[in-house]
């Protein structure tokens, strides 16, 4: 006797649908954009900070008896990088708090920061009139001048830290409308309050209840 076949159960697979790895590129991109935009920003800001600490430009002063090695450091020449850097980080931060309109917003004010740290950072290198009020002030005349200026490297690396803002905030125009945003709880500023418990009833045989009842106002025996 001849055996008959029996039918296939297993069918072919569907078709991945091509939404869906369309929408797993576009996240993994916007956390790749999201990280970047983070390091590059928090490097930028405190790299900037770190140089209006350090040593921008060298010179001498003459003075009665010879010449007076002076020197001054980038919070001296200009404060604009360490304050940029602050409204930089601030901003970075703030487009996790903000959705639509004011994340662009803040997108924008943390890639105007990065371009006036990179404009400060160069006019910097060139700016030797914190080395001429040392020099006036050493040598006693108001008129005199540093001679021998020379630059550090350190205005140069302020400017970097400009264009790492520069970078994160781009960034944040482009990709920032595909980032997390702060959730509604904490928008809010803290946790929704919890909901009362029921309010027991009133015991007639439990005197206390009673006592209780009157000390809040209201009627033990439940008339209006």
């Amino acid at each position: 006797m001849t055996a008959v076949p029996h039918p296939r159960t297993d069918a072919p697979p569907a078709p991945a649908s091509p939404a869906a790895p369309a929408s797993a590129r576009a996240q993994r991109g916007a956390r790749r954009s999201l990280a970047a935009a983070l390091v590059l920003g928090a490097a930028g800001a405190a790299l900037a900070l770190l140089c209006s600490r350090q040593t921008w430009a060298h010179g001498t002063a003459t003075v009665v008896g010879g010449t007076l090695p002076l020197s001054v450091k980038g919070g001296d020449v200009t404060g604009a990088p360490a304050a940029l850097a602050i409204v930089g980080l601030a901003s970075l931060f703030a487009v996790f708090a903000v959705r639509r309109a004011g994340r662009v917003f803040v997108a924008a004010l943390l890639a105007l920061s990065g371009v006036g740290t990179v404009v400060a950072g160069v006019l910097g290198a060139r700016d030797h009139g914190a080395l001429d009020d040392k020099a006036a002030e050493a040598s006693g005349h108001a008129a005199a001048t540093v001679h021998a200026f020379s630059t550090t490297a350190w205005p140069w690396v302020s400017t970097g830290a400009g264009a790492l803002l520069l970078v994160a905030g781009v960034l944040a125009l482009l990709h920032g409308r595909r980032w997390p945003a702060m959730s509604g709880r904490y928008e809010r500023g803290g946790a929704a309050p919890r909901p009362r418990a029921p309010r027991r009833a009133l015991d007639p045989d439990r005197p206390e209840d009673l006592w209780k009842a009157i000390d809040r106002g209201e009627d033990p025996t439940g008339e209006r």
